[in-house]
C-alpha cells in the first residue's frame, strides 16, 4: 500500500537494470544472479528472476549448458542454496531486417543526437514476433534513415518502451553514444518521468509511494503481478493526486448509492518494469480506468477508449552537452473527454465509496 516517500530505490545489487531490461538485442547477455532462497528447483528460481523468458525456454537455456555455478554446468532440477552466484548467458534473439514506412509522427524536440516524440495509443514501440510492421521504429527508422543499426537490428535508437496502448513522451537516441548516454541515466535514475493516470475510486492519502517487486505472474504468463523479492524484481512507483472525480448525479450510480468515484493521478516510476504503473495501482486496489488486463472484476461504469495511462512529461539530460531539460505532451483527446464526462470535486471527502 502507499506509503510515505522514501529517498531512494535500494536495487539487488549483482543486476542493474533499466526500462529495456526484459529483452537482449544483438549479442549474447551474461547475467550473475544471486539466490536468497533454500531448496527452490533452478528452473522455477530463474523463471521468477528473469519473468520476460518462459520457464520452457530457461530449460532449454540450462540443457544447452546457458546455466553455471562456480563454473560448473547444472541441471534444471538443482536446488538453489542461498548464497549461490548463478551465472546466466541470454542468447541473442534472432535478427531480421525492419523496414522503414512514411508513418506521420509527432516530433516535440530533435536535434543532431535524439528524437523527443510523442508516441499515440495503439502503436508498438519497437517490431516483435507477430508484429513487424506499422511500429514506432518502423517510422523512425523513415524520418532518419541513418539510425539504422543504432543499438541493434530490431529497435534502433530505443531506450525505453511505452505500452502499446499507452501515448506520450518517449526518447529515441540518434546514434550510439547518445543511446549509451541515455542508458547510463537510466541506470543511474537520473531520467525522470510523469504518467498521468485516471484510476477507479479517491486515493487516500493523496500522495504516497508504492514499494512491491514485480515479476511474471505464475497463474497467467502473459500478465505481470507483485512477487516476493525473491521472485521478481524491485519496482518503486511514487504519485501524487491532481484531481477527485465522480460521475454526474445520475449516471452510474446504484439504487441509493454514491456514484462512481475516480482520481486523477501523477505517477513517477522510479525503476522501469513491464506494466509497472497498471500491476502497482492494481495491487493497491485502485485500478487504471479502461484497462483490460489488470482491471480485474471491475467493471467500468464510463466509457474509455483504453487504457487511461499517458507518459505526460519526461526530464533529463542532453547526451552532448549535459544540460538539464523537459518535454512534455498535453492529454490527448481521447482522454481528456472522459475527464469531461465527470464532475471535479474541490474538496471530496476522503471516505471510502460505498
Amino acid at each position: 500500500m502507499g506509503s510515505s516517500p522514501a529517498s531512494g530505490v535500494t536495487e539487488t545489487p549483482e543486476v542493474l537494470f533499466d526500462d529495456l531490461d526484459d529483452e537482449s538485442d544483438g549479442a549474447a547477455a551474461t547475467l550473475t544472479l544471486i539466490a536468497t532462497v533454500d531448496g527452490e528447483r533452478l528452473d522455477k528460481w530463474l523463471a521468477g528472476q528473469l519473468p520476460e523468458h518462459s520457464r520452457s525456454v530457461i530449460q532449454r537455456w540450462v540443457a544447452e549448458g546457458r546455466v553455471t555455478r562456480a563454473g560448473r554446468l547444472l541441471k534444471a532440477s538443482y536446488r538453489v542454496a542461498a548464497g549461490d552466484a548463478l551465472v546466466v548467458v541470454i542468447p541473442p534473439p534472432a535478427d531480421y531486417a525492419v523496414e522503414s514506412e512514411p508513418i506521420p509522427l509527432t516530433i516535440l524536440h530533435e536535434d543532431r543526437d535524439l528524437l523527443v516524440i510523442n508516441k499515440p495509443a495503439g502503436m508498438v514501440v519497437h517490431p516483435a514476433a507477430g508484429n513487424r510492421r506499422g511500429t514506432l521504429v518502423n517510422a523512425v527508422l523513415y524520418h532518419c534513415p541513418s539510425l539504422e543499426g543504432v543499438g541493434g537490428t530490431r529497435r534502433p535508437g530505443i531506450v525505453h518502451r511505452l505500452d502499446k496502448d499507452t501515448s506520450g513522451v518517449i526518447l529515441v537516441a540518434k546514434n550510439d553514444a547518445a543511446q549509451r548516454a541515455l542508458q547510463a541515466q537510466f541506470k543511474d535514475r537520473e531520467i525522470h518521468k510523469t504518467y498521468l493516470a485516471l484510476v477507479h475510486g479517491w486515493l487516500s492519502p493523496p500522495r504516497g509511494e508504492i514499494n512491491a517487486p514485480i515479476g511474471r505472474d505464475p497463474r497467467n504468463r502473459q500478465r505481470m503481478a507483485v512477487a516476493a523479492l525473491s521472485h521478481g524484481r524491485a519496482a518503486v512507483t511514487r504519485y501524487e493526486a491532481q484531481g477527485y472525480y465522480e460521475q454526474p448525479s445520475g449516471l452510474g450510480r446504484s439504487a441509493g448509492g454514491a456514484p462512481p468515484r475516480y482520481t486523477l493521478l501523477a505517477c513517477h516510476p522510479l525503476t522501469g518494469r513491464t506494466h509497472q504503473i497498471r500491476v502497482h495501482l492494481a495491487h493497491i486496489r485502485h485500478p487504471i480506468v479502461g484497462d483490460p488486463v489488470y482491471g480485474g472484476a471491475r467493471k467500468d461504469t464510463i466509457a474509455c477508449p483504453r487504457q487511461f495511462l499517458h507518459a505526460e512529461r519526461i526530464r533529463f539530460r542532453l547526451p552532448a552537452t549535459g544540460q538539464a531539460v523537459e518535454f512534455s505532451a498535453p492529454l490527448p483527446d481521447d482522454l481528456q473527454a472522459v475527464l469531461g464526462k465527470l464532475t471535479l470535486r474541490d474538496e471530496p471527502l476522503l471516505t471510502p465509496a460505498p
